[in-house]
């Protein structure tokens, strides 16, 4: 049974599945889903599910999106946290065109603002507004 979870709730564990895949890149999404149920860590929604599949899925136009935007850094320089983040936004944006690109920034920052430094915050901001302004 699937509890009721906002939108922001489903993006912050989305995010959390992201951020695990990032130490563990050997794993699939599936393996990393079933553990999070397995240890009752999580029940991901189905947009949980879609959002960090897509992400995955996307992963190559994503992280080239944040590249061309985040000037002066490279995708290994970026936290792993900010990096997570950018990529649910970035995947937002670009792939579920049913999220206004408003509403996805915001989140990423609050987001940001929960799991990360004020600079942190700040730079997905801006790196994020810059690719809102090129659509």
């Amino acid at each position: 049974m699937e509890a009721f979870m906002n939108r922001s709730q489903e993006r912050e564990q989305a995010f959390i599945l992201l951020f695990e895949k990032e130490f563990n890149p050997e794993l699939s999404l599936d393996d990393i889903l079933e553990m999070a149920l397995e240890s009752e860590f999580m029940q991901p929604s189905e947009f949980t599910k879609k959002l960090a599949s897509t992400t995955i899925d996307n992963i190559g136009d994503i992280d080239a999106k944040i590249r061309d935007f985040a000037s002066g850094w490279s995708i290994g320089r970026i936290t792993k946290v900010s990096l997570s983040i950018l990529r649910i936004a970035v995947c937002e944006i670009l792939f579920l065109e049913d999220i206004p690109v408003s509403v996805s920034i915001n989140e990423a920052v609050e987001l940001a603002k929960e799991y990360a430094t004020k600079e942190d915050s700040q730079f997905i901001n801006g790196v994020l507004g810059s690719i809102a302004k090129s659509l």
